[in-house]
């Protein structure tokens, strides 16, 4: 058993909250966990697959989210958690398959630390658009907490519905935060558009090409928006501590809209790069051989030997750029409920591209 005073270093601090983080090498429980840690009162245990590295301040925790028994053995010390912070999440093939294992792995860390844990205040839960079916091809926006639920399987419903049910007659509440498309500093994520686009950028400037927008002809020009994965920490923790929240869902993005025909060639100057007409391509496959390339890069740049497969995740470009439909939401009920932050799409792009060069990812 792993000992408890291993995860809380201020426990016998009167304001000390304790945030445990599930998914917390992913980009947006990453930026959840850096803004927590920057805060006074609270401290922050964080789970995930792979090691982070401990301070002070934050404690990690391997396990096996899919595994009942590892999930009681290695969370059965964590009584003093007060809010827990659900962003994790596993890619399948399949709408249908993506349903069974993140559901599980909901419902395997509360019923792990629930009932363990007295003074559990809050339960966040990280979703997204897919709610309003914007996966399954154009639907209706701007789209609101209040809509219609659509045809399932889809897993942020059927998560939702157990933490509902669960909750009935708890003292805890819980939140659905909802956000688009979220930028921001993580490797080895499924979901990081920053990155797919950064490393394109590159490997574009060094094969001495212009910056081809490579998704369907109609995503050129349709309405989307983003979210800043610190901002979505912000809203995220505002959600599970402000009490008029509780059992409510909120969608958190920018609070701007852009089309693609607009952001491409200003992204394009950031690489210095010429812009070429649009060329549907498919990332997954023109990118498939540039391994050998990128790993020249590395070496002819000093760039950080992260392997290529952990880089970036082209299929996940590929369905970003096929939407040939408006993707957004109307962000007015947070507002209405007092989150008032914003940033400009444009600057989070160049913001996040930089850090990629502070970091040596991209050249």
């Amino acid at each position: 058993m792993i000992p408890q005073d291993m995860f809380i270093t201020r426990k016998n601090k009167q304001t000390s909250k304790v945030a445990l983080v599930v998914g917390a090498q992913g980009v947006i429980g990453r930026n959840l966990v850096d803004y927590l840690t920057a805060l006074d009162d609270w401290d922050v245990i964080g789970l995930a697959r792979r090691d982070g590295a401990p301070t002070s301040r934050i404690r990690y925790v391997t396990v096996d989210l899919l595994d009942r028994d590892d999930c009681r053995e290695k969370l059965s010390c964590l009584t003093q958690v007060t809010h827990i912070f659900y962003a994790a999440y596993q890619d399948r093939p399949t709408w249908a398959e993506l349903v069974p294992p993140n559901l599980a792995m909901l419902v395997n860390v509360i019923e792990a630390v629930e009932p363990i844990a007295p003074d559990l205040q809050h339960v966040s839960l990280m979703q997204g658009y897919k709610v309003y079916g914007a996966h399954l091809g154009p639907f209706k926006t701007p789209a609101r907490e209040s809509d219609a639920p659509h045809m399932p399987p889809e897993f942020n419903v059927d998560q939702q519905a157990f933490l509902e049910q669960r909750q009935r007659g708890k003292t805890w509440g819980w939140s659905a935060i909802r956000p688009s498309v979220v930028g921001g500093f993580a490797l080895g994520n499924p979901m990081n558009l920053a990155a797919v686009i950064a490393v394109y950028a590159a490997i574009s400037k060094e094969l001495g090409l212009p910056l081809r927008f490579p998704g369907k002809p109609g995503a050129y020009d349709k309405l989307l928006e983003m979210t800043d994965a610190g901002l979505l920490a912000r809203a995220t923790v505002w959600a599970a501590t402000d009490e008029r929240c509780s059992n409510q869902a909120f969608n958190i993005n920018n609070g701007d809209l852009f089309r693609w025909d607009e952001m491409w060639p200003k992204i394009a100057r950031f690489f210095e790069l010429e812009v070429a007409p649009p060329l549907q391509m498919s990332l997954d496959v023109v990118m498939a051989d540039k391994e050998p390339l990128w790993n020249a890069m590395i070496e002819k740049y000093g760039l950080a030997p992260h392997p290529y497969q952990r880089v970036v995740s082209w299929g996940f470009g590929d369905f970003v750029f096929s939407w040939d439909y408006d993707m957004f939401a109307d962000g007015s009920k947070a507002r209405r409920f007092g989150f008032h932050e914003y940033i400009d799409t444009e600057v989070m792009f160049l913001n996040i591209f930089e850090d990629f060069r502070r970091r040596k990812v991209i050249p």
